[in-house]
């Protein structure tokens, strides 16, 4: 076929029975909108993960809250570092062997941090609720050896499940920029990205729905404590509940347009059910709406420096006069921002 880039022609006689493999992928438009968007996502995640991390590893693991925050840091920072690779590879500005790196590796450490993230969201969200229920920590869950256990296992377990995504792309490639990455992949190696897919799913749409039960429990009793202490203040009750909607609203709006997309697409790449027209429709949705995703990078740093004022008299460099100081600012916070488990050290 005149015009089909040698990879694409050497994947068309391939026993996968994967017709996406036929399908020339038109890159011309988002090969060059995607990697401007995801070099400023990079220049701006950069900088908030690298002040995050300069703050909050400042601050001792005397809570499951900070530990799981920590954890949250560290795969935030490891995504932003894939990002430099995914802009020189889809812009096509290095190599082809750099599409090959970012295919096998870099994307699925990509991924795997991402859904770490996630489930650590999920994680906080608990902790919150755990912390209204039994406020002076007698549950074995509020406990930082179980915080870090937890932790410790979520990535024993994602690692190992990611990695055949890397090993099991080990097809022969000819240089080519339009390389696609399902193209790397034999029959064993799309039949485990299909069904680690699956098990995303349910991490996601699982931990959303955690979420929106432990922020709605934590919700009512906020506002079941301004009921009972006859507070003044029905306004605040009203922008706490508000706040634990725009939380959830927030999660839902970044990830679950990328997962809504990503079963189709997957689904495109592993079966060939659809037309090359439908493909690339999958495509640029795909694209787009992880994009979406990826910008979480740079929201979870925001949270950490600038709800909490302990978090904001260490960047910038000053020390409270007294560890009561510190604690009442963050008290203060409390009612305001519990249910975004972000009411500080002293408090977790």
């Amino acid at each position: 076929t005149h015009g089909v880039p040698p990879m694409v022609e050497d994947m068309n006689g391939s026993s996968l029975g994967n017709s996406s493999a036929r399908c020339v992928r038109d890159t011309s438009v988002t090969s060059l909108i995607f990697p401007c968007l995801y070099s400023i996502l990079f220049l701006a995640a950069l900088l908030l993960n690298s002040l995050a991390c300069w703050v909050f590893f400042q601050i001792p693991s005397s809570s499951t809250f900070v530990v799981y925050l920590k954890n949250v840091l560290v795969a935030d920072l490891l995504m932003t570092l894939t990002l430099p690779v995914k802009v020189l590879a889809d812009s096509g500005l290095g190599p082809w062997q750099l599409k090959l790196f970012h295919c096998r590796y870099s994307a699925v450490l990509f991924y795997t941090c991402m859904y770490i993230s996630i489930v650590l969201l999920g994680l906080i969200s608990l902790d919150r609720y755990l912390k209204i229920v039994h406020p002076f920590g007698r549950c074995v869950l509020q406990r930082v050896g179980c915080g870090r256990l937890l932790s410790a296992a979520l990535w024993l377990l994602m690692v190992p499940l990611a990695l055949p995504n890397a090993v099991l792309s080990d097809r022969p490639a000819a240089p080519a920029l339009s390389l696609k990455c399902s193209a790397l992949k034999g029959p064993a190696g799309l039949r485990w990205h299909e069904g680690f897919n699956y098990f995303c799913q349910v991490l996601f749409w699982g931990t959303l729905v955690l979420m929106v039960v432990c922020y709605s429990f934590i919700s009512h009793r906020v506002y079941e404590s301004y009921v009972s202490s006859r507070s003044r203040s029905g306004a605040a009750a009203h922008r706490t509940k508000a706040r634990v909607f725009v939380v959830v609203l927030v999660f839902f709006v970044s990830f679950a347009p990328f997962h809504f997309t990503r079963v189709p697409y997957t689904l495109s790449q592993t079966r060939g059910a659809h037309t090359c027209a439908a493909q690339h429709r999958l495509y640029v949705a795909k694209a787009t709406t992880l994009w979406l995703s990826a910008t979480n990078i740079c929201l979870d740093p925001l949270i950490y420096i600038f709800l909490c004022g302990m978090f904001r008299r260490k960047l910038l460099g000053t020390t409270p006069g007294s560890r009561r100081g510190s604690q009442e600012n963050c008290i203060s916070s409390r009612i305001l921002f519990i249910t975004m488990g972000l009411d500080g050290q002293q408090v977790a």
